[in-house]
């Protein structure tokens, strides 16, 4: 079940998307989720849709891997789609129960939800797999050197989110491991009411911390054996040089941009 989401995984390739800048695949996926919310309109999610289509289709990864990486998460997402639908009361009305309705407008909205909801975790996915955890975290701590000078310490921010993203996969991997260990041993994950299926996985979450907390103690001493100091200038064994596929990357989201507030203030 963890073992399948794909956040924080990266999958070596040669690919356009995989050559691209760290700091521009960062800095693009930021602006993308910002941008999302700009489409209110059919037209606006169509092209959405077909943006990241076509930069899911540039990572020669195949559209099963986002597809089977989205699926751990769709009940998430099923639920909060499920909130809009009935919670939102306004437009005409085509089912009621009490004061549960489902509105033309509760529809429209669960939709909308649905799939920003969908196009960010691809979007996101996109960067985690095709760049590796270091790369973005050097590329985190480019961005983010100018606040150097107002004390903010970017170094370990960006060391934070590095080991951050490095674990993840780490973790759901553990996770998965413990979930089939309580298996063999009789314990039943999907059986019985949201409570009895949330007090299961309770002698899954204390391994699971005791294990992360003991990494976390052992990554600790390795760093400062080795003199680690985050407040130290460090010189870097892979320059990130910006290339013309960069340049021509940036040019395609700003007409993605153009094109989606145009969208938004026609429509």
């Amino acid at each position: 079940m963890f073992s399948k989401i794909l956040i924080g995984r990266y999958l070596p390739g040669n690919s356009l998307i995989h050559r691209l800048d760290p700091r521009v695949k960062l800095v693009l996926s930021i602006a993308f989720i910002f941008m999302i919310f700009l489409a209110t309109n059919w037209p606006g999610y169509l092209l959405a849709t077909a943006m990241t289509l076509l930069v899911v289709n540039l990572t020669r990864l195949g559209l099963g891997v986002f597809i089977r990486g989205v699926r751990p998460l769709i009940f998430l997402m099923l639920f909060t789609t499920l909130l809009q639908v009935l919670f939102v009361t306004t437009g005409h009305v085509w089912w009621a129960w009490g004061w549960l309705k489902i509105t033309t407008d509760g529809l429209v909205n669960g939709g909308a939800i649905f799939i920003r909801f969908m196009l960010i975790i691809m979007f996101s996915t996109v960067l985690t797999l095709t760049t590796p955890p270091l790369d973005i975290a050097d590329a985190l701590e480019t961005l983010l050197r100018p606040l150097q000078k107002v004390k903010v310490p970017v170094a370990e921010l960006a060391l934070m989110v590095s080991i951050a993203l490095r674990f993840v996969p780490t973790l759901l991997d553990e996770a998965e491991m413990i979930i089939n260990a309580q298996r063999a041993r009789g314990v039943l994950f999907n059986e019985g009411n949201l409570i009895k299926r949330a007090k299961a996985f309770i002698p899954v979450l204390i391994p699971l911390f005791i294990n992360a907390i003991k990494r976390a103690i052992e990554l600790g001493d390795a760093m400062e054996v080795r003199g680690y100091r985050g407040d130290v200038e460090r010189s870097k064994y892979r320059l990130q040089t910006w290339q013309r596929i960069d340049t021509w990357a940036v040019l395609v989201f700003i007409i993605f941009a153009i094109l989606l507030f145009n969208f938004y203030f026609v429509f």
